[in-house]
């Protein structure tokens, strides 16, 4: 896989006003939990992109296997089924994972017998792993707006605009107690600045990011009676930045993908040249990426 631009720059980004958060500990805590040996066909429990047929990988007895150890043992013609954001969409069936090639020879994919509209991931796994169904909330309800000003003030933009793309409620963990997770993008630019401040890019901008930019996901939840503000993945631009590619960020999905009654929850990411999927347990004191596909130039 060829490394893409805005990972190269990570280490000047952190030194300098902008925070890339989805950098930060992915290699540890990706490694923290794949399995090793030979894995049995029956123990094993793969993970597809349906949008992109991409391999993340798989589950074994709640653990997490990294994908080229995984698809030694992952038969022709495996059956997945396919989950959108609120709900199951059937199943497909798919090859065994190969290369997907040039730019990203590194990356497996799957062929797929077919893509179900709405479908983000497939999961060849007994349990159904969409068993508390995330509602779709109101993106303007003001004691959400108010919380996503509060984190970007925290991280250094003084007069935030903010633009929320999507709220899910859910309890992710089971006890009964709802999370919401909050999605917000605003990107600037010179020439739409003085026109339209809080005008968003529907898709990534291939300009550099102007001060008050950001991309993020954010996570509250109640802990020890308190609610916490925690951030799952992201970009914050304090002061504009000539040397990035930004990100935009999205919540994808919620899914229990290793069958321990909770829920993981699934971020897509894209610049102007590629894009990332990446899967988080989002623990009460940690949330950690597990498996992630990316490609990009």
């Amino acid at each position: 896989m060829q490394p893409n631009n805005s990972g190269q720059e990570a280490a000047a980004w952190l030194k300098a006003d902008v925070v890339n958060f989805n950098t930060v500990t992915v290699v540890v805590g990706f490694l923290a939990s794949l399995s090793a040996g030979i894995i049995g066909a029956a123990d094993l429990h793969p993970i597809i992109e349906i949008e992109t047929g991409y391999f993340f990988g798989a589950s074994k007895n709640g653990k997490w296997v990294k994908p080229d150890q995984a698809a030694k043992s992952v038969a022709n013609e495996t059956t997945y089924q396919v989950y959108g954001l609120t709900e199951q969409l059937g199943q497909i069936t798919a090859a065994k994972p190969v290369s997907a090639e040039e730019p990203c020879p590194d990356t497996l994919m799957v062929p797929l017998s077919s893509k179900p509209k709405e479908g983000v991931i497939g999961l060849d796994a007994p349990w159904n792993a969409l068993p508390r169904r995330p509602m779709i909330a109101d993106t303007t309800q003001s004691v959400y707006v108010e919380a996503v000003r509060h984190f970007l003030k925290s991280h250094g933009i003084k007069n935030p605009k903010v633009r929320i793309t999507r709220i899910l409620r859910v309890d992710l963990d089971g006890d009964g107690e709802e999370e919401v997770l909050i999605s917000a993008t605003n990107y600037f630019t010179d020439d739409k600045a003085n026109v339209h401040p809080a005008a968003p890019f529907p898709e990534a901008p291939i300009h550099v990011p102007q001060s008050g930019s950001y991309s993020i996901v954010i996570l509250r939840r109640v802990v020890d009676g308190t609610v916490r503000t925690r951030l799952v993945a992201g970009e914050v631009y304090a002061k504009p930045h000539e040397s990035v590619a930004p990100n935009v960020y999205n919540l994808a999905a919620v899914l229990d993908l290793n069958g321990d009654g909770k829920l993981e929850v699934i971020v897509h990411s894209f610049y102007y040249e590629g894009g990332e999927t990446t899967i988080y347990r989002c623990e009460p004191d940690k949330i950690e990426p597990v498996l992630s596909v990316e490609c990009g130039a």
